[in-house]
């Protein structure tokens, strides 16, 4: 391992194996990391009851503590942290590839009709078979958002469309998905739309450890995702032509790359709800922090897309106290202000700079 300086000026360090890593990316990653940690030991804290990290500290090294206070660390506060960092990151991982493929910045799960996809496939499962088992919700979950990912690349083309093409596909399917999904809520049992809607709001409710126990074997895949298709990114990012210049069989990788978001969404859906807007707040908030691309931007994106949403959980559960606040609404309060922030900040330097 060794520092370098790389075709732009910035510091790379550059290893055995011919990789490199911006040195300012790597800062920021470890920086995000810290800061999701340190997010997390203060959610621990948060609720109505009265424990926090020191008491799961004396849990773990043999102490005691009261059945309430153990309830609300095992069972309520640490499965809701655990679960909503990996949700965030398999959402906000999704909307950084689906912004390449696109060359769209606003591209995200629910702009592509992913999101809306497995919701409906989701709502007509739970109308048809109330009881129907986890197992067989993600399986509805995934074949929606697969369904829609097939009727895009055939409604678009081959792989020489353009990421605008994408986009407006995807806005119109989304519509329709919207709409249709808009019907079943408006015309079913009262109790079965109340229980729909909640879940469309967002929420970390439901969170135990046999879900993240299932979602965990995703979210390390996820890791290698970044590996493999980090490289096809750095292509994408320039364009399919581009791409397909420098070698990237677009033909082959795209649809593969577009069956990982849906995966990622469909499952970050199966377990919270949709969690509308932040494929486009992670990406961009951690692009602000850090330029990077390739592996580094996909990798940057999941770790903001998990703090946000254990920072929202954390706002619902300290600042609301028991109201219970949607997951979706307390990150649009939680990430939108960041969101504008950091893009006013990003225009005053192009000012500066020119």
């Amino acid at each position: 391992m060794r520092r370098g300086l790389a075709m732009d000026g910035k510091r790379v360090l550059r290893l055995s194996n011919g990789l490199q890593m911006r040195i300012g990316n790597l800062r920021t990653g470890v920086g995000l990391a810290v800061a999701a940690l340190v997010l997390a030991i203060l959610s621990t804290g948060l609720g109505l009851t009265d424990t926090g990290f020191f008491d799961l500290l004396n849990a773990l090294f043999g102490g005691q503590i009261s059945g309430t206070e153990g309830y609300a660390l095992w069972t309520v506060r640490l499965p809701r942290i655990l679960l909503g960092f990996m949700v965030g990151w398999a959402v906000a991982l999704s909307g950084a590839l689906l912004q390449s493929i696109a060359r769209n910045p606003l591209a995200d799960p629910g702009l592509f009709g992913f999101s809306q996809g497995s919701m409906t496939m989701i709502m007509l499962l739970l109308i048809i078979a109330p009881m129907a088992p986890k197992s067989l919700v993600v399986l509805a979950a995934v074949t929606g958002g697969l369904c829609v990912a097939g009727l895009l690349l055939w409604l678009v083309g081959g792989e020489r469309s353009s990421g605008l093409s994408i986009v407006l596909m995807g806005i119109a399917i989304e519509t329709v998905l919207s709409s249709f999904g808009s019907l079943l809520i408006l015309y079913l049992p009262a109790e079965t739309s109340i229980a729909l809607s909640e879940w469309l709001a967002g929420s970390l409710f439901q969170a135990n450890w046999t879900m993240i126990t299932a979602f965990t074997p995703l979210f390390v895949l996820s890791l290698a995702g970044i590996l493999l298709a980090g490289p096809a990114m750095a292509t994408y990012d320039l364009g399919p032509e581009m791409a397909m210049a420098l070698g990237e069989p677009v033909a082959r990788s795209r649809p593969v790359i577009l069956v990982f978001a849906v995966v990622l969404s469909a499952a970050a859906v199966t377990a919270v709800g949709p969690l509308v807007f932040l494929g486009v707040l992670a990406p961009h908030i951690a692009g602000f922090i850090s330029p990077a691309i390739a592996r580094a931007r996909l990798f940057l994106s999941g770790l903001m897309g998990g703090i946000l949403v254990v920072a929202a959980d954390a706002m619902t559960r300290g600042v609301a106290g028991g109201l219970p606040l949607p997951l979706g609404l307390s990150l649009t309060m939680v990430g939108v202000p960041l969101f504008i922030i950091a893009l006013r900040l990003q225009a005053l330097r192009k000012q500066q700079s020119h």
